[in-house]
């Protein structure tokens, strides 16, 4: 089974939604803000595909950070602990099955799914 992680106003995971649909794919999906998402699957997440993948330094919610607490995210760890206590932080949508895991919506990634 395919989840889709994001948040259901966001366009981009909006997209994915679609773009699965279409191509009768089954999934379901998972808001981060009304379902929430665990420490251990952040850390999965950022283990296989890099934290500096995970997290979305383009978002308005890192943009809206001081410069201290932009700074001090230097590590898996402490990219973690901003996401978790601001999980708009993490790219949209992230795609999971048993055999994939994609952060952010890309058709041609998505093609093996």
């Amino acid at each position: 089974m395919i989840t889709v992680y994001g948040i259901k106003t966001c366009d981009t995971t909006r997209k994915a939604m679609v773009w699965l649909k279409k191509r009768g794919l089954d999934f379901q999906f998972h808001d981060f803000r009304e379902d929430g998402v665990d420490r251990k699957k952040l850390e999965q997440w950022s283990a296989k595909l890099g934290w500096e993948v995970i997290l979305n330094k383009k978002s308005t919610t890192w943009r809206g950070l001081s410069p201290g607490e932009q700074a001090a995210v230097t590590d898996a760890k402490t990219a973690v602990a901003a996401m978790l206590e601001h999980p708009t932080l993490i790219k949209r949508p992230v795609i999971e099955d048993k055999q994939h895991l994609l952060a952010g919506f890309d058709e041609k990634k998505m093609l093996g799914l």
